[in-house]
């Protein structure tokens, strides 16, 4: 029983040092009480830390900002180098002031103005603002020390006094539990009455202490309002400060900014013009010369003898192997000294470029007589160059002229041209033949070959192998063999020849000439085709 009363007194003593409340205000009727001294202190501390952190925090803001202000000069000077340089081509704008000259000029001075603000802007800020900032830091901190070494120390003080306390009243609950289990019988030093006037004391010491620590705190949490409005009286003064500064420096550079428009706005529209059109009279074009004409402007070489036509003028042509169908065309012709007639569609130079549709070079072609207004001249087109004229066939053209008179004229000039060599004495007819040699028939009339309209191609299925491919020859002569032959010699093996030799190259079918002395005569075979322009010969009844 003893033990147990000894065990529930120890466990009361544990129980009342370990728990401590947290209040404010100490109850009279408790010798330890249960909060914690060091509470308010505490609170009081972390007050401190809160305002030097602001402070901080402020502080870095304002440092940060004027290293801005530094970098944005930097860059400003990188902006000024864009613009530095002379304006390329300059000689084209007026240097006097009023123009884009001055306007550069005024973009150079105002822009290195906006670098320099910043600069003294972050040397300001520097040099003004951070130290009231560093200033309010170092009193933070010392107000700091000050309660820790103060009020915070003397809760320290009170803690200890109070666990002093405490183990004395523990150890009177001690022994006076022993008195109670052994009747009496303790050690003179641990005598509960002993034991009881020592806790007195004790508690009288911790209340001392408490005493002194409750007026420190009051004194600290008074200093704390008349600290913390210094406190906020400092930020304000950086602040308006700070904002002097940079807001000097903003309206600055909006300032300048306003400037540069202001002086760009002032350029007259037509200042920049009416300089440059006075600098360069001597190389504008003058509005009031009139303008160039072709026939005012002179060349070299532009009246040399080469270039002058020997005749010129307009002409009907009408060519021997397309005549029949087209008939005469009229063109603008010239002969040249350089011995071509040339065929051109008019005489305007001006509109297209005039490139010969038509250039007969004279000494190589062959010139009929004249009949009336009518001349014909034999020859190769040469207007297609070396490569065209390879492949170009000779042919005959038939050239009338508005009068006799005309017609005696160009082929005079004609026949000087070309030479005496190559004139004959065959007159033109109205022939649409291809050839100027005539083709005959077998009475000896002269004239175009006739012809029959195309006859039916001859059935050769189902006749015997011999008969197939053969021709026929009619009582005339006249041979089908792939082809037809007249008495005056006119073949036929893919187009028709006559008497004089000349071959078509056109595709015939299914023709028939005349019987000897122009009479009726019998119809020939099918003569064999051949095609133009594969040169493949096709039997009679092959389509």
């Amino acid at each position: 029983m003893t033990s147990h009363g000894q065990e529930k007194t120890a466990h009361h003593g544990t129980q009342s040092l370990v728990h401590r409340g947290t209040g404010g205000s100490i109850s009279d009727d408790e010798a330890v009480p249960d909060e914690d001294p060091t509470n308010s202190s505490g609170l009081l501390l972390e007050r401190l830390q809160a305002w030097k952190h602001a402070c901080g925090y402020l502080e870095n803001y304002i440092a940060t900002t004027a290293k801005m202000q530094k970098a944005h000069s930097k860059e400003y000077e990188k902006v000024l180098k864009t613009v530095s340089d002379p304006l390329k081509e300059g000689q084209h704008f007026d240097q006097s002031i009023g123009g884009i000259a001055g306007l550069f000029e005024n973009i150079r001075s105002n822009t290195q103005g906006i670098a320099n603000s910043h600069l003294e802007t972050e040397k300001n800020i520097r040099g003004s603002v951070l130290p009231i900032l560093e200033r309010l830091h170092a009193e933070i901190k010392n107000k700091n020390k000050e309660l820790t070494g103060g009020a915070a120390k003397g809760a320290k003080i009170v803690d200890k006094a109070r666990n002093t306390t405490q183990k004395h009243i523990e150890l009177l609950g001690q022994y006076t539990a022993t008195f109670d289990s052994h009747g009496g019988k303790i050690d003179p030093a641990n005598d509960p009455y002993i034991l009881q006037r020592g806790i007195h004391h004790r508690l009288n010491k911790q209340v001392l202490e408490e005493n002194n620590n409750r007026n420190d705190l009051i004194a600290v949490q008074d200093s704390f309002l008349r600290f913390e409005a210094h406190i906020l009286q400092t930020l304000q003064a950086a602040m308006s400060a700070f904002v002097q500064y940079v807001g000097g420096q903003a309206d600055l550079q909006k300032g300048m900014y306003s400037d540069i428009v202001s002086t760009a706005q002032r350029i007259p529209h037509d200042f920049e013009w009416k300089g440059f059109l006075h600098r360069n009279s001597n190389l504008l074009v003058d509005p009031s010369s009139p303008p160039r004409s072709v026939p005012h402007i002179s060349f070299p070489n532009q009246n040399h003898r080469s270039t002058q036509p020997l005749i010129a003028g307009t002409l009907e042509r009408k060519s021997r192997a397309m005549g029949a169908l087209k008939g005469y065309s009229t063109g603008y012709y010239v002969v040249t000294p350089s011995k071509f007639l040339h065929e051109f569609k008019d005489d305007d130079d001006l509109r297209k470029d005039p490139v010969p549709e038509l250039s007969l070079y004279l000494p190589d072609c062959t010139i009929g007589a004249v009949a009336g207004d009518k001349f014909n001249i034999k020859g190769k087109d040469s207007s297609k160059g070396k490569v065209g004229g390879v492949f170009a066939m000779s042919s005959e053209m038939a050239f009338k002229a508005h009068t006799p008179a005309d017609a005696e004229k160009w082929w005079n000039v004609i026949r000087e041209a070309s030479g005496a060599g190559n004139v004959t004495s065959e007159a033109p007819t109205d022939s649409p033949a291809t050839s100027p040699i005539q083709s005959r028939n077998v009475s000896g009339a002269s004239g175009p070959p006739r012809y029959q309209e195309r006859a039916p191609p001859l059935q050769t299925q189902g006749l015997p192998p011999q008969s197939q491919g053969q021709g026929q020859q009619s009582a005339g002569g006249l041979q089908s063999a792939g082809g037809l032959q007249s008495a005056g010699g006119l073949q036929s093996a893919g187009g028709l020849q006559s008497a004089g030799g000349l071959q078509s190259a056109g595709p015939q079918s299914a023709v028939s000439a005349r019987s000897v002395g122009g009479g009726g005569g019998a119809v020939g075979s099918p003569v064999a085709q051949q095609s133009p322009a594969s040169g493949v010969e096709r039997q009679p009844g092959q389509y």
